[in-house]
């Protein structure tokens, strides 16, 4: 079965970066499409970006040219670079693939942006 574990979240004041990392186990990674989802506090999980298997990437409007997606097939895990973090990043970050249509997600990883 399936299992994706994110890391690298914690606290960092706007303009910082973090990099986030979701390790998979249990599937063939480098065959599928990975994406990373954010939810912040009263609000609606929302894509933030993805990766394919042929390494296309595309971004939500609100992260494009601070954010970074990446993947690491060796390694059976997807990053997600973030810099110039704002307050408005704050959320918790989820990691997900979908196979066979369903859906896997991660436990995720909470990214607070504050001074």
């Amino acid at each position: 079965q399936g299992q994706l574990v994110e890391s690298g979240g914690g606290l960092v004041q706007p303009g910082g970066s973090l990099t986030l990392s979701c390790a998979a186990s249990g599937i063939n990674f480098n065959l599928y499409t990975m994406s990373w989802y954010r939810q912040a506090p009263g609000k609606q999980r929302e894509l933030v970006a993805r990766i394919t298997s042929g390494y296309s990437t595309n971004y939500a409007d609100s992260v494009k040219g601070r954010f970074t997606v990446s993947r690491d097939n060796a390694k059976n895990t997807v990053y997600l670079q973030m810099n110039s973090l704002k307050p408005e990043d704050t959320a918790v970050y989820y990691c997900n693939t979908m196979i066979w249509g369903q859906n896997y997600w991660g436990k995720g990883t909470l990214v607070t942006v504050s001074s």
